[in-house]
């Protein structure tokens, strides 16, 4: 299923405290599910292990559903540059492991809305 990565599993389990859970570690086992599942099937697993997660510390709030998939769909276009290693990945893609990124594409508003919480919104449109 996920292969030998104890983290991984763990995360995958949602066994994993959300206070012992840096953003940095988000983009990494997005990196991780990434290299060993396609797409679809990664957002799936991440989404469910972070909701249950987010359940289990008594705050299913926490889980956002458009941030999940924007950040996983950044991870995923980046890793086509081929590094194998997370370590190297990082290096190359130091922008991922600041939160503010999306703020590329989104506004404070539309993330901070109920929708968006719950699933996918595409990204502010452009000015016209």
């Amino acid at each position: 299923m996920i292969g030998r990565c104890a983290d991984l599993e763990r995360f995958v389990r949602g066994e994993i405290d959300p206070g012992m859970f840096p953003h940095e570690q988000h983009v990494r086992m997005g990196f991780e599910i990434l290299r060993r599942h396609d797409f679809a099937e990664t957002v799936h697993l991440y989404s469910r292990a972070l909701r249950t997660m987010a359940e289990r510390a008594m705050k299913p709030q926490a889980f956002h559903q458009t941030i999940t998939i924007a950040f996983l769909s950044l991870i995923a276009e980046r890793m086509q540059t081929g590094e194998s290693a997370f370590a190297d990945f990082a290096a190359r893609n130091p922008d991922l492991l600041e939160k503010s990124i999306l703020s590329r594409w989104y506004g404070a508003e539309r993330l901070a809305t109920d929708i968006a919480r719950r699933i996918f919104v595409l990204p502010d449109a452009p000015a016209s």
